[in-house]
């Protein structure tokens, strides 16, 4: 039944782009604006960042969402068919759209992916899969600096006349993430290399472990569509008591459950490990959360870690 309802699904997103296809395609807001739709919160933040106000920017995924796992909806397929420019993040993190992206390039439309602004060497692997690689670029701000010059260069391809603008958005916000890299290292300082071992709810912080310099765990694997099971909670508690870590960490957009069930079996070995805070990994902070932007939400990240850790 289940594979029925999927098969329907995607029968339906087809049936929607076809349709839409056919149809004239609706202007922007105004004459002067770019109309950008972006899948992450992150995206957003950064299109519009560099595209200031020359740009009006739609995000489909809101705070929490996790990406791994959305589908998009027929009013989703329609936001992007009316849109001037749509970017994502690709290698895979919207596993589930990757059809649609595809339409959206055949039909002539401005599409942005990240992915290919990135050099391979600077990627991770998708577990022990070395064919695909690690999604979650953003917690390495080096990685962030690259995607934000994609996206410059794309909207001064697709928008000549306001070129100058974005290259020089482009350059303030490089000025932004430099500052935001050291204050990270300067956090990181604060915690004896010893101590500097990260767990979270699934693998999305191998990016940031790789420049910062901790090691890093995932209770599931880099996508969470794939469940921690009952060996894999026991393995990481085991590792957790050896080493007497710390804490522990909860992630925005993954229900706290399997991070409860680790520190229960921790308590069973007869270790007691803290929840160290919740940190944002697939999406930024909501209203009102103090981690609202790309660059709010990793300090929030950082200063999280090291306040449990240290």
């Amino acid at each position: 039944m289940i594979r029925n309802f999927k098969i329907l699904f995607s029968l339906s997103i087809i049936a929607v782009l076809f349709l839409t296809s056919c149809q004239k395609t609706e202007p922007k807001e105004t004459a002067d604006t770019l109309n950008i739709v972006a899948t992450t919160t992150m995206l957003a933040d950064l299109s519009g960042i560099i595209g200031g106000e020359h740009v009006t920017v739609n995000g489909l995924m809101g705070p929490g969402i996790d990406p791994h796992l959305y589908q998009a909806s027929a009013g989703d397929v329609t936001l992007m068919q009316n849109a001037d420019v749509v970017v994502y993040n690709g290698l895979h993190l919207e596993g589930k759209m990757g059809e649609i992206f595809e339409s959206l390039t055949d039909r002539g439309r401005t599409v942005i992916c990240i992915e290919d602004g990135l050099n391979e060497e600077d990627l991770l692997s998708w577990e022990n899969d070395t064919s695909i690689h690690d999604p979650h670029i953003w917690f390495d701000v080096s990685l962030w600096k690259d995607a934000a010059k994609t996206v410059a260069d794309k909207l001064s391809a697709a928008d000549p006349p306001h070129g100058e603008d974005y290259a020089n958005n482009l350059e303030e916000y490089l000025v932004e993430l430099d500052d935001l890299d050291t204050y990270i290292k300067d956090k990181v300082n604060e915690i004896p290399k010893e101590q500097r071992v990260l767990i979270t709810a699934h693998d999305a912080f191998n990016y940031f472990g790789r420049a910062y310099g901790f090691e890093v765990k995932g209770l599931q694997g880099i996508s969470t569509d794939a469940e921690a099971g009952t060996a894999d909670v026991s393995s990481l508690a085991g590792f957790i008591t050896e080493r007497k870590i710390k804490a522990i960490f909860v992630e925005s957009s993954v229900p706290p459950k399997t991070i409860e069930a680790l520190q229960a079996a921790v308590k069973a070995k007869g270790f007691d490990v803290s929840i160290g805070g919740e940190l944002y990994s697939d999406s930024l902070g909501g209203k009102d959360s103090g981690a609202e932007t790309y660059i709010l939400t990793v300090r929030a990240n950082i200063d999280t870690i090291v306040k449990a850790l240290k």
